[in-house]
């Protein structure tokens, strides 16, 4: 059951859905920008209802045209009909009156000044479909929205072109060797996803290609016509995935060509990025971050600095460099390999990097941090870990997240206890969606 309604659009919401009112009851709306008439369409669900735009009566002056097969179905770069300034505005509005209680100063958003194709980080899923004769059909690309239907993306925006390129290949070889898209349902088949990593210094390629199983009897083919029509790709990796799950990778790892990993460098410095390790995902940005980050922190030569979720160990590295010494705290096995041998690489001696829970690792060192630098995941820190923190009495916490949101909840937990919010900077990671880094700058009040 549904009906239709002309509505205006009030604003956005933090999913860069349009906010509309109707009948005393607010709606979020994606594809709408504000100030935008359309007509909606409200659809009764079981528990809820939601709406959905039919058309656009009349359009923003912000409104580009979308030319993503796409757009609208994956949901990926649910912004892409918004032009990049308007998006810059409504992320930095979105942070600026998340934090406002805070008190915080607000420093100028950082845009990017490439907005299109610049994740180094990829996943495409395999699928199958069948036409009226039975015939078979192989797609790539990502799940549509809250589905696990596979939509296909030739020339996403976001991605990097060469995975695109490889990707076409990929299906060439799945047909020409009979390789079967898997089905997750029936776990029958084989190719289930081609995880990319690409270098920004040196383009070079790191492809794992995931199956659900260990019956991969084509492989040898695919790593011979891979190697020999993409001169870029570096490492070739195997990952057996034969869970029921929406995680890409699984355990299992085998090399089939090339070293295991690829090499990449970040201000100057490099690094080493294997398949399980963290790394950002947009590194001409991520470069801007960190100097934002490393800026606000003011590291004295003899400051003791501890980063928290240090991943790969970029900004531990960086951070070395003014500092005395820098500990890096990571959980990830793989991540922490990585991060010392980034640090041999480039003959820095002042960095430790240590396998460990972060708020295990807090409690344990006491008061000896002038500097905490932090860079938890999505879902924000945790209460062990923010009662460390404030227990060390450092002298300055910089905290770093891709998700403002449980920043804000951490944020506020650290002002509870001792710490003035005293700098905020947002920084455009993720161009064409709602997502926004941010970074916080808190100083122990004495």
């Amino acid at each position: 059951m549904s009906k239709q309604y002309t509505v205006r659009c009030k604003g956005l919401d933090s999913k860069g859905a349009g906010l509309v009112t109707f009948n005393n009851s607010i709606f979020s709306v994606p594809y709408v920008l504000p100030g935008e008439k359309c007509d909606i369409e409200l659809v009764y669900g079981k528990n809820e209802t939601g709406a959905r735009l039919v058309r656009v009566i009349e359009p923003s002056k912000d409104r580009v045209d979308v030319t993503c097969n796409a757009y609208g179905k994956c949901g990926a770069c649910n912004l892409l009909h918004m032009d990049y300034r308007a998006e810059c505005r409504y992320k930095q509005e979105l942070v600026a009156d998340l934090f406002k209680e805070t008190g915080a100063e607000q420093l100028p958003f950082i845009a990017s000044d490439r907005p299109d194709n610049y994740r180094n980080k990829i996943y495409t899923t395999f699928d199958y479909q069948k036409n009226a004769k039975g015939q078979v059909r192989y797609v790539a690309g990502l799940y549509q929205e809250n589905t696990r239907r596979v939509v296909q993306t030739n020339g996403c925006l976001l991605e990097k072109k060469i995975a695109q390129k490889i990707t076409s290949t990929i299906i060439d070889l799945m047909r020409l060797t009979g390789t079967r898209a898997y089905d997750q349902e029936s776990g029958t088949g084989t190719l289930r996803h081609a995880y990319f990593r690409v270098s920004e210094k040196t383009g070079g390629v790191m492809l794992v290609l995931v199956t659900g199983s260990k019956d991969f009897k084509a492989s040898g083919r695919f790593v011979e016509t891979l190697t020999k029509k993409h001169g870029c790709i570096e490492t070739i990796i195997w990952n057996v995935n034969p869970k029921k799950t929406g995680m890409v990778l699984g355990d299992k790892d085998t090399v089939l060509y090339g070293k295991g990993f690829i090499e990449d460098e970040l201000l100057g410095l490099k690094f080493r990025i294997s398949p399980h390790s963290f790394y950002q995902v947009n590194p001409h940005q991520t470069e801007k971050l960190y100097r934002a980050a490393l800026e606000m922190a003011e590291i004295g030569k003899n400051d003791e600095v501890v980063d928290a979720y240090c991943g790969t160990g970029t900004i531990s590295l960086a951070a070395a460099g003014s500092a005395g010494h820098v500990t890096g705290v990571e959980v990830n096995h793989d991540a922490v390999r990585d991060a010392k041998e980034a640090a041999r690489t480039n003959g820095i001696q002042n960095a430790d990097f240590i396998q460990e829970d972060a708020g295990k690792y807090l409690e344990s060192v006491g008061k000896h941090i002038d500097v905490l630098i932090m860079d938890p995941p999505r879902s924000g820190s945790n209460e062990t870990f923010l009662k460390a923190a404030v227990r060390s009495e450092c002298g300055r916490i910089v905290y770093i997240s891709c998700e403002p949101k449980t920043q804000k909840r951490d944020v506020e937990f650290l002002m509870k206890n001792g710490y003035k919010c005293v700098k905020m900077q947002a920084v455009d990671m993720f161009s064409h969606t709602p997502k926004v880094e941010n970074i916080c700058l808190l100083k122990r009040q004495h």
